[in-house]
């Protein structure tokens, strides 16, 4: 059952179309994640699908709901995160949920024991005392979470929720997520870490306000035809400069001590480039990044031409 649903859905701001014609259907209890370089689109995409900004064109159903025409009832069920540390530095971590707790009307024993449950989980109890602005990134993103939880939305909006993060931290923080989603939470990110996208149920790949590709981590690898080698030779320059004019040869770039390369699979393969000029060759999978890349170029091309 879909629980965020666009159509059509555009947004613009004078000559700039920030949204173009989007469409996607997010399902109740996944990860989604749309990914994208800066300026890709993906903060106006969740303005959009949360109700802080009206669509210049297209339709939004989130938790069944009108996201233009019942707000108030959509915000009920919705938590939304920025990319921006948005809580206050001179509250401590207790004194910050309690006033979030207030806002949302979350009092008494309710407020207690979310709270205790939600600094379990994050595992921010020795931190109840500390001021907001002494935490550290990572805790400050666990604070940010937790008082976003507070009122227990259906639907979690995160935009860029690690970014500027410490690797450890961007682990713990996935690791709640996936608590969160195994308690029923739909979780929609958006990030430009390609590594990160990995961990998602479904990816949405969005390019200058396009979506260019959607589906499984694995879906997305397996679909391109592109094959990736890690060669290496006696003469790592010589070897670029027979390879990269052959055709159906895209790029032989520097990867660490050896050579990556990538071929259209169609066209050639690294055995067959052993006779123009001789390498040892393993065949790699691709990454997300690598996947990112390709669709980028072959619409740059498509847009050229």
């Amino acid at each position: 059952m879909s629980i965020i649903q666009a159509s059509n859905l555009t947004r613009r701001f004078g000559d700039l179309t920030a949204v173009d014609h989007l469409n996607l259907e997010v399902a109740e209890g996944e990860i989604f994640a749309l990914v994208g370089p800066d300026g890709a689109g993906k903060t106006t995409t969740l303005r959009l699908l949360c109700g802080l900004m009206n669509p210049t064109e297209g339709s939004i159903m989130v938790a069944g709901h009108d996201v233009t025409k019942e707000l108030d009832a959509v915000k009920d069920q919705i938590g939304y995160m920025a990319q921006r540390f948005g809580l206050y530095g001179d509250l401590t971590v207790d004194e910050n949920m309690a006033f979030y707790g207030d806002l949302f009307g979350i009092v008494g024993r309710e407020r207690e024991e979310l709270s205790a449950r939600l600094l379990r989980m994050t595992r921010m109890e020795p931190f109840r005392k500390r001021f907001a602005a002494k935490l550290s990134g990572g805790m400050k993103q666990k604070l940010a979470l937790m008082c976003t939880l507070l009122h227990k939305p259906r639907v979690l909006f995160l935009d860029e929720p690690t970014n500027g993060v410490d690797p450890v931290s961007r682990r713990d923080f996935w690791a709640i997520l996936y608590q969160l989603v195994r308690d029923g939470l739909t979780v929609f990110v958006a990030t430009a870490y390609l590594d990160e996208a990995e961990r998602a149920n479904r990816v949405a790949l969005m390019n200058r306000g396009r979506m260019i590709r959607c589906d499984t981590p694995r879906a997305l690898r397996e679909d391109l035809d592109h094959a990736y080698y890690r060669i290496t030779s006696s003469d790592h320059r010589k070897t670029r400069e027979a390879l990269q004019p052959h055709p159906g040869v895209l790029s032989v770039l520097p990867a660490g001590e050896d050579l990556r390369l990538i071929v259209e699979a169609h066209a050639s393969s690294a055995e067959e480039l052993t006779a123009v000029t001789p390498f040892t060759w393993h065949r790699i999978p691709p990454s997300l990044e690598d996947v990112f890349i390709a669709l980028v170029r072959q619409e740059e091309l498509s847009r050229a031409a």
